[in-house]
């Protein structure tokens, strides 16, 4: 029976999370979201040319997250690092919270976890645009430089969402009503809290059943957006396969052995 290694796994897990943060996000793009218009104005641009440019885009980042599942090669996760830092500062430049900033951090953390995973030298190009070797096998400093990655992603997309709660920002109170709850605004607070003492205990000291919890937690808390709900899920795959790729990095001493205890 075939079985991954554990590098195998994460590059795995963070190419489908990288290809849904760009699938995701491009998909807005196609559909013109209206708040777009208020990322494009801090560059001057106006709602005519917005919408214009939308499409276009979103285009590109469908394409560029088709490619990376078809044929992975550094330079999309590395597009994507920049892309997604720019797209979510624009958040606070045009005048939201700066947790909506951190919240994103799955979106430009994931590439740079794959980036560390798989290696990259800047000077050759053949690094950037050739395929990415599916059976890769870090060493100890990279295991150390993408754990680490992962942890402080982990813990800033937390942090971010935690911090909304706290702010009781209009949309997740909308979720919460659309759920039952007479009290949004004590949700909101009770979530921020959790949300941000487990951003806490990621940093410090992570653990597998947490994170196995956190995962199932994003993946559902997640599912609740009352317009386009499905994209809004999948741009966030960042979020999921950063949680599912710090535990795999937890768990990789098990796993090697048994690896290679088959493989002998």
């Amino acid at each position: 029976m075939l079985r991954l290694s554990p590098g195998q796994k994460i590059q795995i897990t963070l190419r489908i999370a990288v290809a849904m943060c760009f699938i995701g996000h491009g998909a807005f793009g196609i559909i013109t979201k209206a708040i777009w218009c208020n990322y494009f104005a801090v560059f001057g641009i106006g709602p005519d040319l917005s919408y214009r440019l939308m499409p276009l885009l979103g285009a590109v980042d469908i394409l560029l997250g088709i490619t990376l599942l078809l044929y992975p090669m550094r330079a999309i996760p590395a597009w994507l690092v920049i892309w997604a830092i720019v797209t979510a500062l624009l958040r606070p430049l045009s005048g939201e919270p700066l947790a909506e900033f951190f919240e994103r951090a799955g979106n430009y953390g994931a590439p740079l976890a794959l980036l560390l995973l798989t290696g990259f030298d800047w000077k050759k190009r053949k690094s950037w645009l050739g395929r990415i070797d599916p059976h890769l096998q870090p060493d100890e400093k990279t295991w150390v430089r993408v754990t680490a990655c992962l942890r402080i992603v982990v813990f800033l997309l937390l942090l971010g969402h935690g911090w909304l709660n706290l702010l009781e920002k209009k949309g997740l109170l909308g979720q919460y009503t659309s759920l039952g709850f007479s009290n949004p605004a004590m949700i909101a607070q009770s979530v921020g809290l959790f949300e941000i003492i487990a951003a806490l205990a990621v940093l410090i000291r992570p653990f597998g059943p947490l994170l196995l919890f956190l995962f199932a937690w994003k993946i559902i808390s997640e599912c609740f957006y009352p317009h386009y709900g499905a994209f809004e899920w999948i741009e966030r795959g960042g979020s999921y396969g950063s949680l599912l790729a710090l535990w795999f990095t937890l768990n990789r001493k098990k796993e090697t052995l048994v690896v290679s205890g088959i493989a002998g």
